[in-house]
């Protein structure tokens, strides 16, 4: 008898592919790599800028007209040769010159304090998790949560937050339970719902609890 030959004769071992472990999700509070650039977002101050640019286009405006009709030997405005001649009279401890001097210095001034603060004193800079994205929170909305959390405590009747940039006022009224006790729950509370909100500068967070108020 013959053996089989070929391929019908042989068995071939198939190979085996394991299966990667599963790795489970790790949970926790997400990374903060990135804390140590986080300041306050910058304003656009598109109003300022918009009526200073309206402001600068309307003068050159007219300057430009008046020395256009001046070089077309045309007389030159009133207004500009009455500026003119205040301007060569005029000592420089006049009021109307100390006034306009004044006036000028606040203007250049306060567009000085806009140009090198960043505004939007309204929003709250997140904790960032990845380097191209930043979040905000607003302040409204972080005193919602706070109130809402609040509200969860036993005896607590009403709340009023006041957020700020870095303080965190909550006023709120207990008509039962011990006033000690409501104010410890409610710092354990807060102080927790403030971590989860994940800001970047976490508030200081006061506590005010007092008995409603005699009807009547």
């Amino acid at each position: 008898m013959s053996e089989p030959q070929g391929s019908e004769g042989t068995t071939q071992r198939l190979p085996v592919i394991e299966k990667a472990p599963a790795q489970e999700p790790a949970y926790g509070p997400p990374p903060s790599g990135h804390d140590g650039d986080q300041g306050r977002f910058w304003s656009a101050r598109r109003i300022p800028a918009g009526i200073v640019a309206l402001l600068v286009l309307a003068v050159a405006g007219v300057f430009l007209y008046d020395i256009a009709a001046v070089r077309a030997h045309r007389p030159a405005m009133a207004w500009r040769r009455e500026l003119a001649r205040g301007l060569a009279e005029r000592h420089l401890d006049d009021t109307w010159v100390l006034v306009g001097a004044g006036g000028a210095a606040v203007l250049g001034l306060w567009l000085l304090v806009l140009a090198v603060t960043p505004g939007l004193r309204g929003i709250l800079p997140m904790r960032r998790t990845q380097a191209d994205v930043r979040a905000g929170l607003h302040r409204e909305a972080a005193a919602f949560v706070l109130r809402d959390r609040a509200m969860e405590v036993a005896g607590v009747q009403s709340v009023r937050v006041r957020m700020r940039r870095a303080h965190a006022d909550v006023y709120a009224v207990s008509h039962f339970r011990e006033l000690g006790d409501v104010r410890a729950d409610l710092n354990a509370t807060l102080d927790d719902a403030i971590t989860g909100l994940g800001l970047t500068h976490p508030p200081a967070l006061s506590v005010h609890v007092r008995r409603p108020g005699r009807k009547g």
